[in-house]
């Protein structure tokens, strides 16, 4: 069985680059779905100009596939649903979070193959009995289903250290169309831009920057290498972020600026954008909550959603889920520190559209 294959258009897309939010969990004051505010918020991501949208993943919150709760297949279905309404054209790539041991991976490539999904983020969380060698057979095996975005997850929430190695034989796979760089780790980051770089597949695959901490500088940064004697430069030219899951407006205007001033070899980067990246990590260290081990995240993207009235309530699957002490003082205080990562006014202009064509 051969690897799965892209629609036409869809790898090409992903190495221009992207905006591609990880999309929340709406959920009602009793914690069932919300499928209106649901179907709101994926519109409201391609009505800000994102190129795709990724359901299933951390952000959607991992908790869906628990017994008695059962949310996979159905967010998936409405997100699917909402995306081909909205863009009927196809342009939009959907992308599914796949984890577990492999049979359950598998299961759930195909759940999302089924639903018309284009590519699979493949989480290697939780395999720490596997060694490089039964990763790389895992991922294989999953693109032989759906095409595979590899992913490097953080150890802080799950991940674990991946080297080089890993890296340069995973981008050997045929069925890998791309890589989410998620490490929040420099070494790292530039340890897998390396690995793609020495892969014969180097042309072939879309780097996408998964690091919320330091996205900006991500895709601004020019790598250059030199593999077997001949100079190689790649560059992080979109990313999937849960950070994109709020401001996303603002983040595809500034994808589309550092597009511009990338294009020239060796343009001048504008101090502007420079600070607009440490504003961004100042405005993520509130959102995402490490001071307490990541544990806010999810409920700080929430809260701004909420302020925003796209979100009814934080409300997560576990009750014991919210906002860290000493969290919302920090949330206020960034949003008073920087409106111009927000993008409030665009959505308090169309919101009540897209919960209107929601219902």
């Amino acid at each position: 069985m051969g690897a799965a294959r892209l629609r036409p258009g869809v790898g090409e897309r992903l190495r221009t680059g992207m905006v591609i939010p990880a999309h929340p969990l709406a959920l009602d004051a009793q914690r069932r779905l919300d499928v209106r505010r649901q179907a709101a918020l994926t519109r409201y991501y391609l009505a800000a100009g994102a190129g795709g949208v990724a359901v299933g993943v951390h952000t959607t919150q991992f908790g869906i596939r628990d017994p008695g709760v059962d949310l996979l297949e159905p967010v998936l279905r409405l997100a699917a649903r909402t995306v081909e309404a909205a863009d009927p054209a196809g342009r939009t790539l959907k992308v599914a979070g796949v984890l577990g041991p492999t049979p359950q991976a598998l299961r759930e490539a195909a759940l999302a193959a089924d639903l018309g999904y284009d590519l699979g983020l493949v989480s290697l969380g939780g395999l720490h009995a596997l060694d490089d060698a039964a990763l790389v057979e895992h991922v294989r095996r999953v693109s032989e289903v759906l095409p595979v975005m590899g992913f490097y997850l953080q150890p802080a929430v799950g991940g674990r250290p991946l080297g080089f190695s890993f890296w340069r034989r995973l981008a050997d796979l045929p069925g890998v169309a791309a890589i989410k760089l998620a490490p929040f780790d420099r070494y790292a980051t530039v340890d897998v831009v390396r690995a793609v770089a020495f892969s014969d597949r180097a042309g072939e695959i879309a780097l996408l920057t998964g690091n919320d901490d330091s996205w900006v500088v991500d895709l601004l940064t020019p790598f250059r290498f030199t593999v077997r004697g001949q100079p190689v430069r790649l560059r992080i030219t979109g990313g999937l972020l849960g950070q994109w899951a709020v401001w996303t407006r603002r983040a595809v205007e500034v994808l589309a600026a550092i597009h511009r001033v990338s294009a020239p070899p060796g343009a001048a980067v504008p101090q502007e954008l420079l600070a607009l990246g440490a504003a961004f990590t100042e405005a993520n260290a509130a959102l995402f909550d490490p001071s307490h081990g990541f544990r806010g995240s999810i409920a700080g993207i929430h809260e701004v959603l909420r302020r925003q009235g796209l979100l009814a309530g934080r409300w997560c699957l576990d009750p014991e889920e919210d906002l860290s002490p000493g969290q919302m003082e920090e949330i206020d205080r960034v949003l008073a520190a920087h409106p111009e990562l927000q993008d409030d006014d665009f959505v308090a202009a169309h919101r009540d559209e897209w919960l209107e064509a929601s219902g």
